[in-house]
């Protein structure tokens, strides 16, 4: 890899501050830095299940929870956070922070509950793809890595556009309340 930096157009460096080109797509995220800073965290943290927003989620009134689905074992509910609309996090009710933590029945229920939210966001939104994966730690990214949880990140062609990339600002275009009532809708009983 050379240090050349590429230009576009009219000029400007596109290779940011570093000069140098990796050929791969991102997609940013700073809105999510307050709450990756922790400046938005509870006073007792998130260690401790009456801190934990996943461990509250289930227990608030319907419109203020975001969760979508509820099973036996697990829940899905909308990342206050995305980084893309529609985004759901599939949670255990039981505050664990590791996936070897889970029990057999945790586990089957969190990939058919998976399943379904990928299933449900096609039919919703029409995504055509998607990101799926656990942070285990926080130095593996986990913004609460006391509670496990699956993200479901619906992705589409193109939705990493201009306004993330030079406006610093992604576009939801719907509520997370509006998704959230379009989710619970098309959510198999």
């Amino acid at each position: 890899m050379t240090g050349a930096a590429r230009h576009s157009d009219d000029g400007t460096d596109i290779t940011g501050d570093t000069g140098l080109t990796d050929g791969l797509e991102r997609l940013w995220t700073p809105h999510r830095m307050t709450y990756i800073s922790g400046e938005d965290r509870p006073e007792g943290g998130y260690e401790k299940p009456t801190g934990c927003p996943f461990c509250l989620a289930p227990g608030l009134p319907e419109g203020e929870s975001l969760v979508v689905a509820r099973g036996v074992h697990v829940f899905a509910v909308l990342n206050l956070y995305p980084y893309n609309p529609g985004h759901l996090l599939v949670c255990p009710y039981r505050h664990v922070a590791d996936y070897t933590d889970l029990d057999p029945a945790e586990t089957i229920e969190l990939g058919v509950y998976t399943q379904t939210a990928m299933r449900v966001v096609r039919t919703v939104s029409n995504a055509h793809g998607f990101n799926l994966g656990m942070n285990q730690g926080g130095v593996a990214g986990a913004g609460i890595a006391a509670h496990l949880h699956q993200h479901v990140v619906p992705r589409w062609g193109g939705d990493a556009n201009f306004m993330p990339v030079i406006g610093r600002t992604k576009v939801l275009p719907q509520l997370l309340a509006d998704t959230r009532d379009l989710f619970a809708k098309a959510w198999p009983a």
